[in-house]
């Protein structure tokens, strides 16, 4: 799907351009009603949402209990490899880099780091454990004498632990590596030696385990040469890997988001030389290297697994929404969770104005609201400088709890962007965190302008349905199907699938007391005007 962004400014600027200058008020906000409830996200394609993938143990006090596993397929570098005579396993080594960042370096050199988009007790361990999968990931399938693209999804975890091949792959005795794994900071030291002569390679924090050697002997280095010749029948015989995780006894959990798409396995071997000059028994050093990824980037080639154990209160929210009423609390959540439906406007459609202005009596499929902002508009000169929606953040229910930088509205109606959102002005179009006094999110504010302005000089523009979600990344404007669509969505946003946090703001419904947090927080459309004098 194309996405093309925008702006309609100019030609709605051109009404009423006369009347910015000083003969006009200050700017001056009204605010109108939002309708606003909670939608559940049942399972939702996970495939290919690389490079960040999860992986661990997320205990969240408000929303429960996330688990994400993790399956990959994996691809020679180089096919058709020349293994050599007699080869001989020194070690298989897994090395996937974390997303971490450095905040010292000392007279030698020596880096400190501290790991970004880790979930939970920074010094949390998990039973980490890796097979060989049993099921061949594929980019489609035929139904009905049709080719549709295969997907996975966030709730496959049963069926691919099922499958899992053979026995535990990093099977060292060092229990950090299986039993008792943790996400460690620490910087690694390797040295490469160039005709004689050693350097120190300096790599930052990683993922790096040793795997079963005589698996990767039987696997690799005494596959049938036509195993190894080519993507296809490489990954019909070697279908990937399967990462699952456990409590690690009576340890607290943590999650991390990885970059799965940079990690590598490399088989350190010896085989015979293949020189004339040296003596039938030489052996010379040599690798093999396997990327955990297939190379067509177009490929199903990984998947979360997102297994929720949720929270009464979550649970209740999400599944007793208010429909009509809208619903006081949004629960937005990531993965396999919730994202608000926004409706701008009371949905009061009483009447509405003909061609010359004036009142006709009896609804027109239009909220009433959006009736008088045209009408005046139009009629009274009004311009619309800046709309916005603000969400303000529950901070007494989500204290002790972490917070998402990041929501993002979209069109739901449509499943599209808004006409405001721009990857080359996200600074005005918004939704990042605000903070409070005592660093603790206060808001998120979204600027929706040319929305509201598209619906104003467009009488015939339909007043679509909005979707609000949590955000991974703002780059990510793709969206992942449901395996089961309803009524209202079929699909939701990938940045939304690829983070594990979750918030929960005010919604438009009234009923607090007047200074109630309920009533002065409560969503509403903010739209500031230039009126003429």
């Amino acid at each position: 799907m194309a996405v093309f962004l925008y702006s309609c400014d100019k030609d709605f600027n051109a009404i009423g351009e006369g009347l910015v200058g000083d003969d006009h008020f200050g700017l001056e906000a009204v605010k109108y009603d939002v309708l606003a409830y909670n939608q559940e996200v049942t399972p939702i394609q996970s495939s290919n949402i690389a490079p960040n993938n999860a992986l661990g143990i997320f205990d969240n006090p408000l929303f429960g209990t996330t688990t994400a596993n993790f399956v990959t397929q994996l691809g020679l570098v180089t096919y058709s490899p020349t293994i050599g005579e007699s080869p001989v396993i020194d070690s298989v080594r897994i090395q996937i880099p974390y997303y971490s960042h450095i905040t010292a370096t000392d007279a030698n050199g020596n880096n400190t780091y501290e790991l970004d988009s880790i979930y939970g007790d920074k010094n949390g361990k998990i039973k980490l454990s890796i097979y060989e999968s049993g099921i061949q990931m594929r980019t489609s399938y035929f139904s009905g004498g049709s080719q549709l693209p295969q997907y996975y999804y966030t709730d496959q975890n049963t069926e691919f632990n099922s499958k899992k091949i053979g026995a535990l792959l990093n099977d060292s005795a060092n229990r950090l590596e299986n039993e008792e794994f943790f996400f460690s900071a620490k910087e690694y030291k390797d040295s490469i030696t160039t005709d004689g002569n050693k350097t120190l390679l300096r790599v930052k924090p990683e993922m790096r385990l040793h795997l079963k050697k005589q698996f990767f002997q039987d696997k690799i280095l005494k596959a049938v040469a036509s195993k190894l010749s080519t993507e296809d029948l490489f990954q019909e015989y070697f279908r990937g890997l399967y990462f699952n995780v456990e409590k690690s006894g009576s340890s607290p959990s943590n999650m991390a988001l990885m970059n799965f798409s940079e990690g590598k396995i490399t088989i350190y071997y010896k085989a015979k030389t293949a020189s004339t000059e040296d003596t039938d028994s030489t052996m010379e050093d040599k690798t093999i290297v396997l990327n955990l990824k297939g190379i067509n980037a177009t490929t199903s080639s990984t998947a979360n697994f997102l297994q929720d154990t949720r929270s009464s209160e979550y649970q209740n929210a999400i599944t007793s929404a208010n429909k009509t009423d809208g619903d006081d609390k949004l629960y937005l959540k990531g993965g396999e969770g919730s994202l608000a439906v926004v409706k701008l406007f009371n949905p009061t459609d009483v009447m509405g104005y003909d061609d010359n202005g004036q009142v006709v009596n009896k609804p027109n499929n239009v909220p009433d609201e959006l009736d008088e902002i045209r009408h005046n508009v139009t009629t009274k000169n009004w311009k619309v400088n800046e709309a916005n929606l603000v969400f303000y953040i529950d901070a007494d229910k989500m204290k002790g709890t972490e917070e998402p930088n990041r929501v993002y509205l979209y069109d739901l109606t449509n499943n599209a962007v808004l006409v405001d959102y721009s990857t080359d002005a996200l600074s005005t179009y918004g939704g990042l965190i605000t903070l409070d006094s005592d660093k603790r999110g206060k808001s998120y504010k979204i600027r929706i302008t040319g929305h509201i302005r598209n619906l104003i000089k467009d009488a015939t523009a339909k007043n679509v349905d909005l979707g609000l979600v949590v955000s991974q990344s703002s780059a990510v404007l793709a969206f992942n199907a449901l395996k089961n669509k309803n009524e209202l969505i079929s699909v939701a946003p990938r940045t939304s699938v690829m983070s594990p946090l979750g918030t929960v703001l005010f919604g438009g419904k009234k009923g607090g007391a007047p200074d109630s947090d309920q009533e002065k927080k409560r969503l509403r459309l903010e739209v500031y005007y230039t009126k003429p004098n």
